[in-house]
């Protein structure tokens, strides 16, 4: 059984990365922006919370995100595996998963914060499909909030790659190449 995380911050590629590996492996692709995307849209009690932190820029409070976590990999179809995008974020999400899954392995997609300010200022993603394309639209991809997200991924999320560190999972991957060179990568260190 895989249980991957990718972290990394915001604009590393942990979506599209995930995706293209979810496939390959033939698992589940979790992401938390993805879930908390559709809540808000679906204008759900969770959505409406969510959206209220993501639009200042801080990240949505550990009790709800652990549930809908929780809810997600318990269900049958990751009973082989799951690949987990943006979970967790921060020690006490670590340790709340590791009560309920424990993680296999952990990628730590690493780019400069400037190349991800570049990244996320010029990202448009469509409402339909969830493409990510490069032009600026996304309300949390405005340059002040791009600010306010890596300030809180530096100081919630960063703390957790010794975390994963200390029990010998993580594995850092240089994010700035093209996405067929960190899938190299990725599948060396995962198969």
């Amino acid at each position: 059984m895989m249980r991957v995380i990718f972290l990394g911050p915001q604009g590393a590629g942990k979506g599209t990365i995930s995706s293209r590996v979810s496939a390959k492996l033939k698992i589940p692709h979790i992401s938390t922006g993805d879930l908390f995307r559709d809540a808000i849209a679906a204008q759900t009690p969770l959505g409406k919370e969510a959206k209220k932190s993501i639009d200042q820029g801080k990240l949505v409070p550990d009790l709800i995100t652990n549930a809908l976590i929780r809810e997600h990999v318990e269900k049958k179809r990751c009973k082989k595996g799951f690949i987990l995008d943006g979970y967790p974020r921060n020690i006490s999400q670590a340790k709340s998963l590791d009560s309920f899954a424990l993680p296999t392995q952990v990628i730590l997609l690493d780019i400069p914060e400037q190349v991800s300010i570049e990244r996320l200022a010029g990202r448009l993603q469509c409402k339909i499909c969830k493409r990510v394309f490069n032009i600026n639209a996304r309300e949390d991809d405005k340059p002040q909030v791009i600010k306010q997200r890596l300030a809180a991924y530096r100081a919630e999320t960063e703390p957790i790659v010794d975390y994963y560190k200390k029990q010998k999972k993580l594995h850092r991957i240089d994010a700035t190449p093209t996405v067929e060179i960190i899938l190299k990568k990725i599948f060396r260190v995962l198969c």
